[in-house]
């Protein structure tokens, strides 16, 4: 069978799902499968809130979801509640996911709802993710994981589906913009925040910032795809930028040369 059908046959035989919704590809792409498989009766989406979530990720996911008519559920969780969290462990990951995924366990319970899905696919393996290891802990599925999906194929089909989503920026947890070891209160979390959307604001797509240490200073290193590096050394942008990076608390703002990377912080580990 083609990857289609193995990713359907996967989740009609769980019956009902809730899907960990996002709002980002892997998880739209998902909930609308499961939608055209299970029909709307039988699948809920949980959109879950935090300080490590942009509120505009929640509010896209949102979106999303009214805009269809499918039936969402937000969840508010309280990751720096949790011991140590707010230095960044190595195990950061895997604490916050498994906190997350007993609150989408409790929703889909309460609901009579049989399983929870979550969106990583198999190129999520090739990276640092003690995430996961939480997922499969707390029993939740990975259906374009075990189906094979990549996330090329992932956004081909979101295409094919008319998917809002298909072409959106790969997004992750704000916690990833910093080194582990570094505090990770809210307002640090909110600088980066505030300093990728205003990336956004002059066009730039895919990005990063990054937030480095240097004694009582801090340093913005901006990540974007090559493709974006004209907007960033235009003249009026980096002057546009370096501006509204140091009245959010950056005293430094600087371009990696080397791009856009997921997981980049995690090449310290190494």
């Amino acid at each position: 069978m083609d990857k289609e059908k193995v990713l359907r046959e996967y989740i009609k035989n769980l019956g009902s799902v809730a899907v960990a919704f996002s709002g980002g590809t892997d998880s739209a792409f998902l909930l609308q499968v499961a939608l055209d498989t299970l029909g709307r009766e039988h699948v809920v989406a949980v959109i879950a809130t935090s300080c490590f979530v942009s509120g505009r990720e929640t509010a896209e996911a949102i979106a999303f979801c009214r805009d269809r008519g499918i039936s969402y559920e937000v969840v508010e969780i309280h990751p720096l509640d949790i011991k140590g969290m707010e230095h960044n462990p190595v195990n950061r990951c895997y604490l916050c996911k498994k906190m997350l995924c007993q609150h989408f366990l409790e929703v889909a319970k309460d609901g009579g709802i049989q399983a929870v899905v979550e969106g990583s696919n198999v190129d999520d393996e090739g990276d640092y993710r003690p995430g996961m290891q939480a997922v499969e802990e707390m029993g939740l599925h990975s259906p374009l994981r075990a189906s094979g999906w990549t996330k090329e194929e992932i956004r081909e089909a979101s295409r094919q589906l008319g998917l809002p989503t298909a072409d959106k920026p790969a997004n992750a947890c704000l916690a990833t913009r910093f080194a582990y070891g570094d505090n990770i209160g809210p307002e640090r979390l909110q600088m980066v925040d505030e300093a990728e959307r205003l990336l956004e604001e002059i066009g730039v797509g895919q990005r990063r910032v990054r937030l480095h240490n240097l004694g009582t200073k801090s340093m913005a290193r901006i990540e974007v795809t090559p493709e974006d590096f004209a907007l960033i050394f235009d003249p009026e942008n980096a002057k546009y930028i370096n501006r509204k990076f140091q009245k959010l608390g950056f005293s430094y703002v600087t371009l990696d040369l080397g791009g856009f990377s997921s997981g980049k912080m995690n090449q310290t580990l190494q």
